[in-house]
């Protein structure tokens, strides 16, 4: 039988803002395998009902599964908050790990006065995954939730900074971030969409310093090295991992895209196309 630890990690997203994710991991994790799953074909999921964004989320996680996988990690908030539960009973014993919790976790950490605004797409707002996690950690908080619907296409577009990206930041976040006299300011900006550290600079700059900001990408790569330590799954045979890619639909769009969220050039060629 073959080691476990010698399996890939999977990830899933409903496109390519889970790469933030991957970037995450890999440089975390460099011995690890890592296989992701974009499904283009039928994103946005944020603008979609939750029994839908279940059913495309467990086709997507079987077509990973089936390639073989020590862990499905769901790189993509929506398919988090929605399908979660779902996601661990089918696949159980198999490790099944969210953006939500670790981003709450680091959120409720991180606050000094307990004041943070979670933005995310409207099906994760809605839902309130964030909300309901940072309560559960730091009953205290007061959370503040708003849908930043166009910072998605904005991302995959490349816009990422400047006067046009700040104007729809500050559209979105000014009310929030200048509340009156009397009122505690939010001194935290969870990220709870794998698109959005993208515009961090941007976003930073529309808040102000004083504001953290936190990235559940980069706080689920880090739950994802503990609890594969914690799992005896951790690679240590001094292997270089390996990246796989793939997508529902265009894969020259998900190449050229996704080395944005990656930082680094993907071509098409190493892109694999599936249908679920």
């Amino acid at each position: 039988m073959k080691d476990a630890s010698l399996l890939p990690v999977a990830l899933f997203d409903s496109g390519v803002g889970g790469l933030t994710v991957l970037k995450a991991l890999a440089a975390r994790l460099p011995a690890e395998d890592l296989l992701y799953l974009g499904d283009t074909a039928r994103l946005p999921y944020g603008t979609k009902g939750r029994d839908t964004i279940i059913r495309y989320t467990l086709r997507a996680a079987q077509k990973l599964v089936d390639n073989g996988a020590k862990m499905l990690v769901v790189a993509c908030n929506t398919a988090t908050a929605a399908a979660l539960p779902a996601l661990r009973e089918h696949f159980a014993p198999l490790p099944v790990l969210g953006v939500v919790e670790p981003g709450a976790r680091a959120a409720a950490r991180t606050s000094r006065n307990g004041e943070i605004v979670v933005i995310a797409t409207e099906a994760t707002i809605t839902d309130g995954a964030y909300q309901r996690a940072i309560a559960s950690i730091r009953p205290e908080a007061h959370v503040q939730g708003r849908a930043c619907t166009l910072f998605v296409p904005m991302a995959e577009e490349g816009w990422m900074d400047g006067p046009l990206v700040e104007g729809i930041a500050r559209r979105y976040l000014e009310d929030l971030f200048t509340p009156a006299v009397t009122a505690p300011r939010p001194d935290t900006l969870l990220l709870g969409c794998t698109h959005f550290p993208l515009l961090q600079a941007a976003l930073q700059n529309v808040v102000g310093p004083q504001v953290r900001i936190v990235d559940s990408a980069a706080t689920t790569a880090e739950s994802v090295g503990e609890e594969l330590a914690r799992l005896g799954l951790l690679r240590a045979d001094g292997h270089t991992g390996v990246r796989r890619f793939m997508t529902t639909d265009n894969r020259n769009r998900f190449a050229r895209t996704g080395s944005l969220f990656l930082g680094s050039p993907l071509k098409s060629s190493d892109v694999e196309i599936v249908n679920l």
